[in-house]
């Protein structure tokens, strides 16, 4: 049996972001406050700047939060009542809960080997009433969007991106939230890119559907403050903009500690037959993956988590320990027997930028000293 000296690491570390650049926030807290800006103020409009040209799409505006931006995106892409969106029962509810709450119906489909939606399932979904497909760009991952687009050519369908959890993340160079016809974002605090409340944003390069987003976003009035639709309130809060213009400095280095972290686990762990990891971060030149979460498939999952947790070191089972579909009390009943089997197995390591390599270090004795009782 392997001994590992004891530590604690936690899953994630709520105050460390702050208080790593705490006398610059409660500058940025001060400077906006003085100038009683807290509502659609210029820093809103220079972090939604600075986000469209982080991701080379043409428009991006901050809203309350990254579920309500799937939801207006969904509005504004013209989806409604009667029609179907396809989507991977591997995501948070919100995903189909904002496709529900335009009236559609959220068909829910498998997952590959990859953890992502599988475009065979999707077009085995299809049906005359499907309007789009809604990847879910998962932790950290862009899809295969060359496969996804090519079932949705071949159908006449919308793209709308769940990229809650994959801020910079690329496939074949383009970033995630800018393959389909809209996409949203999340600044949850423990997202990659986090602010100290909710927040969201959502990107668009089409022009009509940027008009419509800005009214539904704003109790439907357009930029010249002129009520044209009906819309509603969800604005990111200026401040919050302002502390992820300050975040948004140093985010290069933010994904490439996720991936170094990434490839610790890769050589720590990447031997064990008990563990199916998640890609390497060099494995596959079409993807640059920014791991927002770092979830790996286990045996004995169950009895590894509590080890885990008797040695000090926090893991999650993504989403509540289940996938979508499997909430019977909001009304699926589809059976999805491949994502079923990975909700047995997954399990999330520790992935952020709080994290030493001496704790990724004690993660991995930990797990391998499991194994090798």
């Amino acid at each position: 049996m392997s001994s590992v000296s004891a530590r604690s690491v936690p899953f994630f570390n709520y105050p460390f972001h702050f208080i790593r650049d705490e006398k610059a926030y409660i500058e940025t807290f001060r400077n906006v406050g003085r100038r009683g800006a807290f509502i659609l103020q210029k820093d809103l409009e220079e972090f939604e700047h600075a986000l469209a040209e982080f991701l080379h799409v043409k428009y991006a505006l901050g809203v309350a939060n990254g579920t309500d931006g799937l939801m207006l995106a969904v509005r504004a892409a013209g989806i409604g009542t009667g029609d179907e969106v396809i989507f991977c029962s591997h995501t948070y509810v919100a995903t189909a809960a904002s496709i529900h709450f335009v009236g559609a119906t959220p068909v829910p489909v498998e997952l590959q080997a990859d953890h992502m939606i599988d475009p065979e399932s999707v077009e085995a979904a299809i049906t005359p009433r499907t309007k789009a497909i809604m990847p879910t760009q998962v932790n950290g991952r862009t899809c295969d969007m060359d496969a996804l687009q090519a079932v949705a050519d071949r159908h006449g369908l919308l793209i709308i991106e769940d990229a809650a959890q994959a801020l910079g993340s690329r496939f074949n160079g383009q970033c995630a939230g800018t393959f389909g016809i809209a996409a949203a974002t999340s600044f949850y605090p423990a997202k990659l890119l986090g602010c100290f409340g909710d927040g969201g944003a959502v990107f668009t390069n089409d022009d009509a559907v940027y008009e419509r987003l800005y009214q539904l976003r704003d109790h439907g009035r357009d930029r010249e403050g002129q009520l044209r639709s009906w819309g509603i309130n969800s604005r990111l809060d200026n401040l919050q903009a302002a502390f992820l213009s300050r975040k948004m400095e140093s985010y290069d280095q933010e994904m490439a500690r996720r991936r170094q972290i990434a490839e610790i686990y890769q050589d720590r762990l990447g031997n064990l037959p008990q563990l199916q990891l998640p890609p390497a971060p060099e494995a596959d030149d079409r993807h640059f993956d920014v791991y927002q979460n770092y979830e790996l498939q286990a045996d004995q999952r169950d009895e590894l988590q509590s080890y885990l947790k008797q040695h000090d070191v926090g893991t999650l089972v993504q989403f509540g320990g289940k996938a979508v579909h499997q909430y019977e009390p909001i009304g699926f009943s589809q059976k999805l027997p491949r994502t079923e089997a990975f909700y047995e197995r997954c399990l999330m390591l520790p992935m952020n930028t709080s994290l030493t390599d001496n704790e990724v270090d004690y993660v991995c004795e930990t797990v391998r000293s499991f194994y090798e009782r």
